[in-house]
């Protein structure tokens, strides 16, 4: 079933059994084009850290040393988030005080739906697109790293990320939906209160076992 345009979901990323990342959203619209999500800065959201204070981008979730879900304030940029059906990827809007700056893909797994919210895999490498369609890859050191271990993936599996990636660029390149200026003007109906989370969550929620 379909989210209600103003219902508050969580997006989540999961890794194993671990999730790395919840950020809460507010459902604009969920149709034929995907599921399309808002959230302001101000907002909260929640990654994976360990004892030491190292985040997925500095170390493999397996080498964590008692990794913990904390919670931190969303900064500088709203974003809305395009989740196209069935799709290996979001694509997110920044705004900066209503001012587009720009687009990001996110490379991930197809999402699976909740009653609450969406779980997806984040799959490391992500585009960064300028608002004059204008790009570069995001990560390729560290998603070029993850190669071959188990929880995160393997090379056959790692040329398809990057194949969708080169897929999504020529989209980028050749301006075409959702790179053509669709959502570039975008603003909520009503800014709302800002998105917050419970102060303690699970890391561990069992859901991707």
């Amino acid at each position: 079933m379909p989210f209600e345009p103003g219902k508050i979901i969580n997006r989540r990323y999961l890794r194993g059994r671990w999730c790395t990342w919840v950020q809460p959203m507010r459902v604009i619209a969920d149709n034929e084009d995907g599921l399309l999500l808002w959230h302001p800065a101000g907002s909260d959201f929640a990654r994976l850290v360990d004892g030491d204070g190292k985040t997925q981008h500095e170390i493999t979730v397996d080498q964590m040393r008692d990794p913990k879900l904390t919670v931190l304030t969303w900064q500088t940029y709203d974003i809305l988030v395009l989740m196209p059906p069935q799709a290996a990827y979001s694509v997110w809007w920044f705004f900066h005080d209503g001012a587009f700056t720009g687009w990001y893909v996110n490379l991930e797994t197809p999402c699976q739906r909740q009653p609450n919210g969406v779980d997806t895999d984040d799959l490391v490498l992500d585009i960064v697109v300028t608002p004059d369609r204008q790009w570069e890859w995001k990560d390729l050191d560290e998603f070029d790293g993850r190669i071959g271990n188990p929880l995160y993936f393997d090379r056959a599996t790692a040329d398809a990320v990057r194949a969708e990636g080169e897929r999504l660029i020529k989209l980028i390149a050749a301006g075409d939906f959702p790179f053509d200026g669709t959502y570039t003007d975008f603003r909520p109906d009503q800014r709302g209160p800002m998105l917050r989370l419970p102060a303690t969550l699970d890391p561990q929620p069992g859901l991707a076992e």
